[in-house]
C-alpha cells in the first residue's frame, strides 16, 4: 500500500484488451497505415498536369486504405462546405481574404472530426496542405477542383459504401 499509484499498476499488462482472440478489435494487432505525402499537391504556379489525375488518385489510395474511418459521408462534409466558400468567393481576392480566416477554419474541424476518429491523419494533412496552397480566389478554385478529383477517385478505392 505504501507504493506510489504509478508504481503499483506497473505490474499490469498494458493495453487493456482481451488477449485471448478477437473480440471487438481491442488488442488487435494492426497494420500501420501508410503515411501520405502531400508535397505535390501545389495550386500556384505551373499546375502539375497529374495533380487532378495521378496525385488525386494516389491520396485517394492512401484516404481510402482507412476502412475504419475516412467514410465518404465525412469526407463529403468538408468538401460541401469547402464548395460552399468557393461559391461565396468566386473570382473576388477581396471575398477571399475576408472569407480566410472562415476557410481556414476547416484545419480545425478535421482536427476535431480526427479527435472522434471520424478521419485520419492523412486526411487532416491532406486537406491542410489544400487549404494552405489556397491563397486567393484562383487557387481556392484549384482546391476545390482537386478536391472533387479525389473524392472521385476515393469512390473508386470504396465504391460500396455511402455512409
Amino acid at each position: 500500500m505504501g507504493e506510489p499509484r504509478h508504481q503499483q499498476q506497473r505490474g499490469r499488462s498494458q493495453g487493456g484488451g482481451y488477449r485471448g482472440g478477437d473480440r471487438g478489435g481491442r488488442g488487435r494487432e494492426q497494420e500501420p497505415l501508410a503515411e501520405l505525402t502531400v508535397d505535390d499537391i501545389r495550386f500556384s504556379g505551373d499546375i502539375d498536369p497529374e495533380l487532378f489525375n495521378g496525385i488525386a488518385k494516389r491520396c485517394a489510395a492512401t484516404i481510402g486504405g482507412n476502412k475504419k474511418r475516412n467514410k465518404p459521408s465525412q469526407l463529403r462534409r468538408f468538401y460541401d462546405e469547402l464548395v460552399m466558400w468557393q461559391t461565396k468567393v468566386g473570382t473576388d481576392d477581396a471575398r477571399f481574404q475576408e472569407a480566410r480566416p472562415f476557410i481556414l477554419m476547416l484545419n480545425a474541424k478535421a482536427a476535431y472530426a480526427e479527435g472522434r476518429e471520424l478521419v485520419d491523419k492523412n486526411f487532416v494533412a491532406l486537406l491542410e496542405r489544400c487549404l494552405r496552397q489556397a491563397e486567393d480566389a484562383k487557387t481556392l478554385g484549384y482546391a476545390k477542383l482537386f478536391f472533387e478529383a479525389f473524392l472521385g477517385f476515393y469512390k473508386e478505392e470504396r465504391p460500396n459504401e455511402n455512409k
